[in-house]
């Protein structure tokens, strides 16, 4: 269920003011949005905008970013030769020494298997093993900084350098592909792009955009004959580019251009879609697959586009108090939280999608409105809407004719509804995890591992050792 972009909170530190954020949310589940400023320090957040935990770190953070479970943390910063690991699941950080002499410029998992692939300013490689703690040194793998990268699906890494070349390498770090280029490289991406031939399996094509001008595309099934794209001056300088779909490119400008070609062979290059979509600057561009929904931002508001119909705009929204401009966007893989930052150093994470979770209960009905919100309405009897403030985000939700029920895993929140308000009652943790739960005047019934347990809601007065209270019911 999609929403109208609610503002689930706002970060706006102290230390960050009139600085650009560097941020990435946790892959695959998103539960955590790690976010380095100015300060030497990188804050880790719930979805709901709680610090859990900070890294302090020696120099400011160079480089960070989620293994592909989303389980570990990895960063480098200034000053320092460890590599910063916090484990999500234990909430705990460890430093490992890379053994490299200079400093490190660029940090990348990869998108498949437990690899951390580290570059530095003079052009050294480590690959490391998180799961065997192996570590694979490649000095020279460039002769300058190392800047850029990418590791594509079958585990092959394309790096880009201020020596103004590309490699790929296999996971051992041995090249197995260099091209020298044109101007500095920025943003390599692996993807696949379409020819009227069949294809070979797997991605096949490195992108790089080049001084910021032209994108470049390298085909690694047919490395002699490059293709160098150029656009018109009037768009700007290439801010970022994004692959979706069958082999489309889109790509965001300085000029605030939003521009969409084609990698297909016989409309290379061609524009399917452009639009102006921000006056003066466009600063960031966020594609969620999930969704199948694109955006751009630039100025003081960000541009949502359906990728089935780009002509039609599906939302606008705009930050006043965001006078210097927005900055860069962020989409949690599920495609439910949009992080937005702003030049002037705030952090802004909006709502986009919602699942569908509720109840009735004659006629009146409860249902999901927010992470932690619960409405309560019953049209039918002129009731008022009445939003509950839950603990946890659900993953059910009950009603009955006067209590509500939100909960997730083995454990459940219990409200009642009265004519002074809403008043928790209590809570219930269960023998396993709850698959669904009613409620009727007294009694809850929660559904877990082929078993009913039903027990009282609210006791006003109840006997101590009363087994009256909760009964364990088998099903066949």
């Amino acid at each position: 269920m999609f929403v109208s972009f609610q503002r689930v909170f706002t970060l706006s530190e102290k230390s960050w003011s009139g600085s650009c954020l560097q941020y990435k949310w946790q892959k695959t589940v998103g539960n955590y949005l790690a976010v380095s400023g100015p300060d030497n320090l990188v804050k880790i957040f719930d979805r709901h905008g709680q610090k859990v935990n900070e890294l302090n770190l020696p120099g400011n953070c160079v480089s960070l970013d989620w293994d592909k479970d989303g389980d570990i943390l990895a960063v480098i910063a200034e000053k320092s030769s460890s590599i910063y690991l916090w484990d999500a699941n234990v909430n705990k950080t460890s430093q490992l020494d890379s053994g490299m002499k200079d400093q490190m410029s660029f940090l990348l998992w990869s998108k498949t298997g437990p690899l951390l692939a580290v570059g530095t300013s003079k052009g050294n490689l480590l690959i490391y093993n998180q799961q065997t703690s192996r570590k694979i040194p490649v000095l020279g793998k460039h002769t300058k900084k190392i800047t850029c990268g990418c590791w594509s699906s079958q585990n092959l890494l394309a790096l880009g350098s201020e020596d103004r070349s590309i490699t790929i390498s296999n996971h051992e770090g041995d090249t197995i592909r260099q091209t020298s280029v044109r101007a500095d490289p920025a943003d390599v991406q692996f993807s696949v792009m379409k020819t009227d031939e069949r294809s070979s399996p797997g991605e096949s094509t490195v992108s790089v955009a080049l001084g910021k001008k032209t994108l470049f595309l390298f085909n690694l099934n047919d490395p002699d004959n490059p293709i160098e794209l150029a656009f018109q001056q009037r768009y700007g300088n290439i801010i970022s580019y994004r692959w979706y779909g069958d082999g489309y490119i889109m790509i965001g400008f300085s000029h605030g251009y939003f521009v969409v070609i084609s990698t297909h062979i016989r409309e290379i290059g061609q524009e399917l879609f452009q639009a102006h979509n921000h006056k003066d600057s466009l600063t960031s561009i966020a594609i969620s697959q999930s969704l199948n929904k694109a955006a751009s931002c630039g100025d003081n508001c960000i541009k949502i586009h359906d990728l089935t119909d780009l002509k039609e705009m599906y939302a606008i929204v705009t930050l006043d108090e965001e006078t210097k401009g927005l900055d860069q966007m962020c989409w949690t893989d599920d495609g439910q939280l949009l992080a937005v930052s702003s030049q002037q150093g705030s952090l802004h994470v909006f709502l986009t999608k919602l699942p569908i979770l509720g109840d009735s209960s004659g006629t009146r009905i409860a249902y999901l409105t927010s992470l932690l919100e619960v409405t309560v309405d019953n049209q039918v009897e002129g009731e008022s809407p009445v939003a509950i403030a839950v603990e946890v985000e659900p993953s059910f939700i009950a009603v009955g004719p006067y209590h509500v029920a939100v909960g997730m895993n083995n454990r459940a929140w219990f409200y009642a509804l009265g004519d002074s308000g809403v008043e928790r009652v209590k809570d219930t943790e269960y023998l396993g995890t709850v698959a669904s739960m009613c409620l009727n005047c007294d009694y809850a019934a929660a559904l877990f591992e082929g078993k009913v347990q039903l027990h009282v809601v609210r006791q006003l007065c109840k006997k101590k050792n009363d087994d009256r209270s909760w009964m364990l019911i088998g099903l066949c």
